[in-house]
C-alpha cells in the first residue's frame, strides 16, 4: 500500500510516523520551499498527549514541554474569576497538560520520518482518483501517483475545497498577536492565565527555558489593515490598563518574531472521507483556539487512522471507521470552542461586567467536567 501525505504540518508528520511504523510506504509533500519550524507557543492537552505516548512519541514531546497544573481567569484588574486545575488531569487520565514551543514540536515530529519522507516546494492543487489508485498534481506541474491520499493540507486546504466547494474558512470575528517572551521571572511556574475585558483578551503560559508563550486578541474587521501593522509598543498600549506582566511581556518579545492572525474554523462538513482520500487535521475540522485543541485534535486523527488501518488491513473499513469516530467529536470541539470565543470576546461593558459577575460562581469541577468528551474514544 503506498500513501500520500499532502500537509507537513502536525497532523501531516503525526500520521506519516504512524503508518511508517506499520512498514507502510508513506510519503509527505508540502507547499513550503524548506523545513523551517516557525510558530510561537502551543498547548497540548492531556488527551492529545496520551495520543502522543499511544503512537510512541510521547516521551520525545515531553521532554521539550513544560506542565500545567492551573489555569487562571483574571479580569483586567487582576481579580480572580475562576480556575481550572489541571493537575486533576493527570491523576485520572495518567497525563498532563504541557505548553510547549510549536517549532519543537514540529522538529521532534520530523526527526521521527525515514530520511527522504518529506518533499518541500509541492503544492497540490487536484487530486485525481482513478479506479485502482490516485493521480496528485501540483502546481509546478509535476505529478505523482499514489493508492491513497491523506489531506491534511490545513484550514485553506485545496482538496477539501475539490470535494466540498463551499467548506470556506468560518472568520471568528477577532484577531490575534501571539509571541514568545524571554521572561519567565514574570510569571507563575506551570500556570497558564487569561484575562478578560471588554477591549480584548490576553493569555500567557510558561514554556521551557525560562520562555513565555503569549497571546492578545481583540474584535477586528477580516484583514484589518490597522491592526494587522501594529508595532510592540502600540499593541502593549491597547493593554496598557491590564494587570502586569502583560506589557512587559509583549516588549520582551522581538519585533520580528510576532505573529499576526485572523482567526478562522470551518463550519463542520459532512464527511472525512472521499473514496481513496481522507482528510485530517485542520483540512477536516479547523477550529478556533479557544480549547487549545487544534494540534491536538489532529493527532488524535492520526491515532485513529492508523490504528483502524493496522487492525483493519484496508484503506475502504479503516477510512470508513475513521469517519465514524472522529466526525462527532471533532464537530464538538469546534462548536464549543466556537462558543467559549464568542463569551471571551463579549465587547459590551454591560456584558462583560454580567459575564465577570457569574464566572466566578460556576464551579471549577463543572468547568472540568464540560472536558470529559475529550477523553472518551
Amino acid at each position: 500500500m503506498n500513501l500520500i501525505v499532502i500537509g507537513g504540518g502536525i497532523g501531516g508528520l503525526c500520521t506519516a510516523y504512524a503508518l511508517q511504523q506499520q512498514g507502510l510506504d508513506v510519503h509527505v509533500y508540502d507547499a513550503a520551499s524548506s523545513f523551517k519550524p516557525i510558530g510561537a507557543g502551543i498547548g497540548i492537552g492531556s488527551n492529545a498527549m496520551q495520543a502522543l505516548v499511544k503512537l510512541g512519541i510521547g516521551e520525545a514531546i515531553q521532554q521539550n514541554g513544560t506542565i500545567l497544573k492551573t489555569q487562571l481567569f483574571l479580569n483586567k484588574k487582576g481579580t480572580l474569576l475562576n480556575s481550572i486545575d489541571f493537575s486533576s488531569f493527570q491523576k485520572r487520565f495518567g497525563q498532563s497538560n504541557i505548553t510547549i514551543q510549536r517549532a519543537d514540536l514540529h522538529q521532534a515530529l520530523y526527526d521521527q520520518l525515514l530520511p527522504h519522507t518529506l518533499h518541500l516546494h509541492k503544492r497540490c492543487i487536484q487530486v485525481e482518483q482513478l479506479e485502482d489508485g490516485c493521480i496528485v498534481h501540483f502546481e509546478d506541474g509535476t505529478t505523482v501517483t499514489c493508492d491513497y491520499v491523506i489531506a491534511a493540507d490545513g484550514l485553506h486546504s485545496s482538496i477539501r475545497q475539490q470535494y466540498v466547494p463551499n467548506s470556506k474558512p468560518r472568520y471568528a470575528g477577532y484577531m490575534c498577536w501571539r509571541g514568545v517572551a524571554k521572561a519567565g521571572e514574570l510569571v507563575q511556574p506551570h500556570t497558564s492565565v487569561e484575562i478578560w475585558d471588554s477591549i480584548g483578551r490576553f493569555g500567557y503560559a510558561p514554556i521551557k527555558d525560562g520562555q513565555v508563550y503569549w497571546f492578545a486578541c481583540v474584535n477586528a474587521h477580516e484583514q484589518d489593515p490597522f491592526l494587522h501593522h501594529l508595532e510592540k509598543e502600540q499593541i502593549a498600549y491597547l493593554f496598557k490598563d491590564f494587570p502586569q506582566p502583560v506589557a512587559e511581556l509583549i516588549r520582551q518579545t522581538d519585533q520580528e518574531l510576532i505573529l499576526t492572525h485572523d482567526l478562522y474554523d470551518l463550519k463542520p462538513i459532512q464527511t472525512y472521507h472521499f473514496n481513496r482520500c481522507i482528510l485530517l487535521g485542520d483540512a477536516a475540522h479547523a477550529t478556533t483556539p479557544n480549547m487549545g485543541q487544534g494540534a491536538g485534535q489532529a493527532i488524535e486523527d492520526a491515532l485513529v487512522f492508523s490504528q483502524a488501518l493496522h487492525d483493519f488491513k484496508d484503506f475502504q473499513q479503516a477510512a470508513t471507521y475513521y469517519n465514524q469516530k472522529r466526525l462527532a467529536k471533532t464537530k464538538k470541539v469546534t462548536t464549543l470552542s466556537r462558543k467559549i470565543g464568542w463569551a471571551a470576546q463579549w465587547a459590551n461593558p454591560l456584558l462583560t461586567k454580567s459575564r465577570d459577575a457569574v464566572f466566578p460562581f460556576i464551579p471549577s469541577a463543572l468547568l472540568l467536567k464540560r472536558l470529559d468528551f475529550l477523553f472518551k474514544d
